[in-house]
């Protein structure tokens, strides 16, 4: 009997595909295969070679070729691989194509994986010489007048780099080379003297280096977990092994990757969606291949192959960026403790604010807590002081009390943050007429209004139109905008006070690779200044002459119909109060609100983070809520309504008989509608995983078999972190 390759292929069916052996080659677990699929070819990954088929022998296509050689995948990542699409009921192709950068999906020889190195050439120095170019390309051949550089040093020089070498290598002035990576240490900075608690962390975590423990560094913000990391990482180092550092946001990677490389000298392979393929892939294959040593990347970076693995940490644990919303629903910071287990190595979570999930399992003995209550550095912790808008005279949503903190902080040359998490002008146009106000057609929620641009624009599903010049429903021009968003601070900020920059900080300005670098590089230390954000400014950024927070508009997330709304609304506070006052300087939080008396905000204020997750934790526990219960949320969508419906009230007649789930639903989702499409949700809650988990992938596949499937958009979340 013939041996028959088990294809993993990049398709959302929740199989395996049968092929015959390619003519050349022995194909092995873990390598890559072109296979004929359908009328196409597609790039699928080996999972098992079996002496049979489930089908016909004579019906299987062949492989149509071998594209590795050695399994590009190991056994390590193939066992999680496997365990991931199985626990988040993900469709197998598409859990392994996401463990793979999409360079390394199509059928091509796998780049060269030696350093990026760029040159001038002969005419490069001569256009040099004459000063023929300007902006980012005069840049770029003054920064490589006097040798080549590495990708990663012009990076880190002169952020947005790509666009102007492009240009310059078209024009004959430029030239790419590859060189190995050098075999050197590059220079290293000395490490600063670590604190009692860092010290005690750092020998707790690297007792355990070499074989598999969890560990939560809880420490408050700006306490120095970085450095512990640093310390870490250079034990592993020097072990000749490798270190894998997961951040939730790309905002964090460019300043972190600075730190890295300065502390420890050696090259840090960076993987995030903001790279170029080529780069992604190269630095995955040089992680692959033991020469990267150190790997820091965002939530997919967990896929990352680590063959001599030392260590993995998860920093600021907590953060929701780290689950997958689309497609193959994984969560990075879970998956990454189920490697860790497989490769025998300890992970380390860190957080200011860990989540009630991380907080319990400590509770129940599975992580070991480790904690940093002290500031190195700080004379001491931010002053908070509560804001009663009651009956006050707001100016564009701010407070007298909040402009008067903002005015004497910069009067002593000193920074102030004024935290809205609300991008765009205004949430809500309105005409002072009629009462008419601008709705997004498609999902019948506010369009915002983005006075820059003059445009409406949907947050939801970016539908937009243009600022109407009169009211559609009277006629009338009288349209005032309703609420704050960042611009309209800005705006108000900028008005008050004209002689000190304004910076804001969101979506909207960080459009550009770097730009969000940029921004803050232009803030001197010495100078004061005031920045307006959302939570992008939320996380991880070291300002020395930051001394005032000012939170504005948190009393949303007071009244969130999402149990897990106080949860983020704690963590995110503690986030943004933790910018202020990092060095020297004192530093102040003030948050306005018109719930002064809130118990949530009172106990946050009053006793800390800690305290206020307690307490967060009993009220689960009491409701029998996550982490003490467990959730599966089947969604829907489709252009109508009877359609998801129908679907939804099929899918609850196939759940099976019992007593063991608790079922909400169907109904319709907290957002109705949605980019035209009407959506519903059924949600499975039960106290025991197992129980829960036993019956998922049968329910799984009636839900495929269903009729009424084929009119609806459907997918299963476990372990959903939000029900919209």
């Amino acid at each position: 009997m013939p041996v028959v390759l088990r294809v993993a292929l990049p398709v959302p069916l929740l199989t395996l595909f049968d092929y015959l052996p390619p003519a050349v080659g022995e194909a092995r677990p873990g390598c890559r295969v072109l296979v004929p699929f359908g009328r196409s070819k597609q790039v699928g990954v080996v999972v098992t070679v079996e002496a049979e088929t489930a089908v016909g022998g004579a019906r299987l296509k062949q492989a149509l070729q071998l594209l590795d050689d050695t399994a590009l995948l190991d056994g390590e990542l193939m066992q999680s691989l496997a365990w991931a699409a199985d626990y988040w009921l993900g469709a197998p192709g598409e859990a392994y194509a996401n463990a793979l950068p999409l360079a390394l999906r199509e059928a091509r020889a796998l780049p060269a994986i030696g350093d990026e190195y760029w040159s001038l050439t002969r005419a490069g120095h001569s256009a040099r010489d004459a000063g023929s170019r300007r902006g980012g390309s005069g840049a770029l051949l003054a920064l490589l007048a006097d040798g080549a550089l590495s990708a990663q040093e012009l990076t880190e020089r002169q952020p947005g780099w790509r666009g102007a070498a492009r240009r310059l290598a078209t024009a004959g002035l430029l030239e790419r080379s590859e060189r190995p990576p050098p075999d050197r240490p590059l220079p290293s900075s000395l490490a600063p003297q670590l604190s009692d608690e860092q010290q005690q962390a750092v020998a707790t975590v690297g007792a355990s280096l070499g074989r598999y423990q969890p560990f939560l560094l809880d420490g408050v913000t700006g306490s120095g977990k970085t450095e512990v990391y640093l310390a870490l990482i250079e034990q592993v180092l020097a072990q000749g092994k490798q270190a894998l550092l997961l951040v939730p946001e790309i905002g964090l990677a460019p300043q972190t990757v600075k730190r890295l490389r300065e502390r420890l000298g050696v090259i840090v392979e960076v993987l995030h969606s903001s790279l170029s393929e080529g780069d992604r892939a190269r630095a995955w294959l040089r992680a692959r291949a033991g020469s990267a040593r150190v790997i820091l990347g965002t939530r997919s970076a967990v896929f990352t192959p680590l063959p001599q693995a030392g260590l993995i940490i998860v920093d600021e644990e907590h953060d929701g960026a780290y689950k997958q919303q689309e497609g193959f629903r994984y969560h990075a910071r879970d998956l990454a403790l189920v490697r860790a287990r497989a490769l025998g190595v300890p992970v380390l979570l860190g957080s200011g604010t860990p989540s009630l999930e991380s907080l319990a399992n400590a509770e129940a003995g599975r992580y070991r807590t480790l904690h940093l209550r002290a500031r190195p550095g700080a004379i001491r912790p931010p002053q908070v002081q509560i804001i009663d808008m009651r009956a006050q005279r707001l100016e564009h949503g701010m407070s007298p009390a909040l402009l008067g903190a903002v005015a004497d902080t910069v009067a002593r040359g000193e920074q102030a943050l004024v935290f809205r998490n609300r991008r765009g002008y205004a949430p809500v146009l309105l005409c002072h007429g009629c009462g008419w106000h601008a709705d997004c057609p498609r999902c019948e929620r506010p369009l915002t209004l983005h006075a820059g641009r003059r445009q409406l624009i949907c947050h939801h599903c970016d539908y937009r139109q243009r600022l109407p010049a009169a009211c559609p429903g009277c006629g009338g021009t009288d349209l005032k905008p309703q609420g704050q968003g960042t611009e309209r601070l800005e705006e108000a900020l900028l008005a008050q006070f004209p002689q000190v920059p304004v910076l804001r900080v969101d979506r909207e300005t960080t459009r550009r690779r770097d730009a969000f670098e940029q921004l803050l590089d232009t803030l001197k230390d010495d100078q004061p200044a005031i920045l307006v954000g959302t939570q992008m400014l939320a996380k991880g950024h070291d300002l020395p002459n930051l001394t005032l927070v000012a939170i504005v508009g948190v009393d949303e997330g007071l009244h969130s119909v999402d149990f897990r709304a106080g949860e983020r609304l704690a963590q995110l506070v503690v986030q943004v109060a933790g910018r202020a006052g990092r060095s020297s300087k004192p530093g102040r939080v003030v948050l306005q609100t018109h719930q002064p008396e809130h118990p949530l905000l009172r106990s946050l204020l009053a006793h800390g983070y800690a305290a206020a997750a307690r307490e967060l934790l009993a009220e689960r526990q009491l409701i029998q809520l996550p982490p003490y219960s467990h959730q599966v949320l089947l969604r829907a969508d489709a252009p109508q309504r009877e359609h998801v419906d129908a679907f939804l009230a099929a899918a609850h007649a196939a759940l099976p008989p019992g007593d063991q789930l608790q079922i909400a639903g169907p109904m319709p989702a907290p957002m109705p509608l949605r980019a035209g499409r009407h959506r519903g949700q059924l949600l499975l809650e039960a106290a025991n995983r197992r129980s829960l988990h036993g019956m998922l992938r049968t329910w799984q596949s009636a839900l495929a078999a269903l009729p009424s499937a084929r009119r609806v958009r459907w997918s299963l979340d476990v372990d959903p972190i939000d029900l919209y």
